[in-house]
This record gives C-alpha cells, structure tokens and sequence, in this order.
C-alpha cells in the first residue's frame, strides 16, 4: 500500500487536488493532481492528470447544482477506485487567512478550525470556502489529521511600519492591516532561491504574476514588503481584479453612481484588471495575440504597474540583487518578462533576450548586476511538505 498526502485548494467555484507520495523529502512531482470546476452550476466537471502529465479522469459529475460536499465525496470514491493501493494519510488545506493568530502551518482541530471560521470578515469571498472544504473532508476522512497552510504566513516577517495602514488606531485594533497573500508561492520560491543564484540571502523582489498577481520583497529570505495587503484586489492589476486604486475612486462612484457594496465588490474583483480595461479577455495570451490598442493599453498598464511596484520594493529592501519571475504569466509570458526588464535596467537589469525568450531558469545577460531568474512555482509542494513535516510522517 502506498502513501501519500492530499493537498487541497478550495474556491468559490473550484478544487484544486493533488496527491503527492510520501517519500523523504516528499516528492516534488504528484502522483495525481486535477481539479473540479463549475461547483454550484448544473455543468460540474472533474479534471485529473498522472504524473506523467497524462489525463486520467475527465467526467461530468452526476446532479444538479453540485455542492463542495458532494464535489469532495465524488473526488474520493473516484480516487478510491481509481487508485485502490494509495492510502491518504494527511490532508494539507489552503487557507487564503490567518490573521494574526497563524504565521505557520498549523494542525486542525475545533478549535483552529473556530478562529479559521472567525477570519471569514477579514477574506469573505475566499475564507468560507477554504473553511466548507475543510469540513467536508472531516466528515469524509475523520482519522486522517489536516493542516492548515496559510497564504498569509509568509508576509507575519514584515516590519510592523510596513504592515500599517494610516488610519485610526481603532481601525488597526480590528485586524484591519496590510497581510499580503500568495505566501505559499513566496514561501517555495524561497526554498528554492539557493539552489539557483548565489545572491538568494540578499535583496530579492519576486514577481507572481497569473490572473492574480502580487510581488513581494525579501532579505535573507524573508518578506519586508509586499504588494498585496488587507485584500486580494491591492497592489498590481491582475485578470479581473483592479490593483492598487484611490479610495476616493470608490466613495465617488458609490455617491454619484448609487453603486452599493455588491455591485462594487462585483466591479473590483470580478470586471476590473485586464479584462476591463481590455474590454475583450483576462487571458493575457489572448490580448498579446491582440491587434486592438484596447488589448495593447491593458498590457501596458499591467507591466507599468509591475515596473512601478518593483521600483517600490527595491527601495523598501535598500536595493535589488535579483529579480525572480513566477505564476502562469510569469513563467510563460515572455514578453511581459522583456516589457518588465526592458523598463527597469536602471536597477541594473540586463535582459539576455535569447535566453528570455526560451524561457530559460536565467535570463539575465552577462552584464547585469541583477540575477533574473524564471522559477516555475509549486504550491502544493509547498503544503505536502508542511503537512509531512508538521505531522513527522
């Protein structure tokens, strides 16, 4: 019988899954990995590969409007029968906060699982969900321990200064604070910095760039800035997310325009970013591809703000000794990456553009002060690892 760690990636509408064995050090490579998309629709599909890469599962689940419950009990009577000889002895959760309680992985019991529940104000279109899947899998496998693994975590090392807002202190007292999220992407990119560059201890800005999108600064591997704060639609542009915005932007639409907190929630996270000013796609291979100025001023604007926020982070860590791109953008978009590099050589970058457009691990030239590495990330590697280690499996 083979053993292995679940890790679990739950959304509004989606789970993410994959299954890693339980060797020492764990494997990098899943055995499984898939996802269920379409969860609360009449179209729920499940989606899964080997580790070769190959499809092994592709199926419509069975009923109407199908609940996180039911999608996790159709994922483990599949898995059941479809890998008969595997034993799952731990499941390992994303969970997008931890507020102030949590800056490391943590098993769960009722108690955690109450503070994980009281977080939901603080990330109310993320917490619910990672909390409901959760529960289900308790209900499911209820010998088989669980650990929470915090996307908040890595950036508790901040400064203090850095982690403030300039408001009331009432305000502060209520948790209301600059987080930053992506940390299990930041957290693996930190394993994985000294094996690449000999400059990993020094001045790093890594740069997640997907349909959600962060950078983050670091010293000795620690967060000291990032861009991403009390929410999800900070710092960068991203897919459908604005990014850094003017809070008078949003007071001035709710009193001129009768908008409430839905419709702008609706307008921040859902229609704004490269979809909204591109009026065709969030999907920047889609507008790269694009003749349209609309297509062309989105991309624009998304590496501008990378540009601007790099500069940021820079000086937040006294300097820069690398440069590291990740996220599906970040590892395939190649001429975001030249855009990026192109407009920030002040900082001492070099674009090797051969090596750039191969994508290669480093695609900095030979003349520049800057490391710039292409590190493909792996979150959840990040959270099998946690849950091995924290569990002594």
């Amino acid at each position: 019988m083979s053993r292995g760690i679940l890790t679990i990636n739950a959304g509004s509408s989606s789970i993410k899954f994959a299954l890693f064995p339980l060797d020492h050090p764990i494997s990098p490579k899943a055995e499984v990995s898939g996802q269920i998309d379409g969860i609360g629709t009449d179209a729920t599909k499940m989606l899964a590969k080997n580790q070769a890469g190959e499809r092994i599962a592709d199926q419509m689940l069975a009923g109407e409007k199908v609940s996180h419950a039911q999608a996790f009990d159709a994922l483990l009577k599949w898995f059941t029968a479809s890998h008969a000889d595997w034993e799952i002895v731990a499941v390992g959760h994303r969970v997008v906060h931890g507020g102030d309680l949590y800056s490391q992985p943590t098993i769960i019991d009722s108690q955690v699982l109450g503070h994980l529940s009281s977080f939901v104000p603080l990330a109310p279109l993320h917490q619910p969900h990672n909390v409901a899947g959760i529960r289900a899998l308790q209900a499911l496998l209820p010998t088989v321990p669980q650990v929470a693994c915090f996307d908040t975590a890595f950036h508790r090392s901040q400064p203090a200064v850095a982690q403030m807002f300039g408001l009331p202190r009432w305000v502060t007292a209520e948790g209301v604070k600059r987080y930053g999220f992506h940390g299990l992407s930041y957290e693996y990119i930190a394993r994985a910095l000294p094996q690449y560059s000999s400059r990993a201890e020094g001045r790093v800005v890594v740069a997640h760039l997907g349909n959600g999108a962060s950078m983050a600064a670091m010293v000795g591997r620690k967060c000291l800035g990032t861009t991403l704060g009390f929410s999800t639609i900070d710092g960068l542009m991203m897919g459908t997310r604005c990014g850094n915005l003017d809070p008078g932007v949003v007071l001035h639409l709710m009193e001129t325009k009768g908008l409430g907190v839905k419709e702008m929630t609706k307008m921040l996270y859902k229609e704004s970013g490269l979809l909204g000013v591109s009026g065709i796609s969030q999907d920047m291979r889609t507008l790269l591809a694009s003749d349209k100025p609309e297509a062309q001023e989105a991309v624009d604007l998304f590496c501008y703000r990378i540009v601007r926020e790099l500069g940021s982070l820079a000086a937040a860590a006294g300097g820069l000794d690398a440069l590291v791109f990740t996220g599906g953008i970040g590892e395939h978009a190649a001429e975001v990456r030249r855009r990026v590099c192109l407009q920030s050589e002040w900082l001492g970058i070099r674009l090797n553009a051969e090596a750039n457009a191969r994508h290669d691990l480093h695609i900095g030239a030979g003349n520049s002060s800057v490391d710039v590495l292409v590190i493909p990330t792996n979150e959840e590697w990040m959270m099998a690892h946690h849950a091995q280690t924290l569990l002594a499996l």
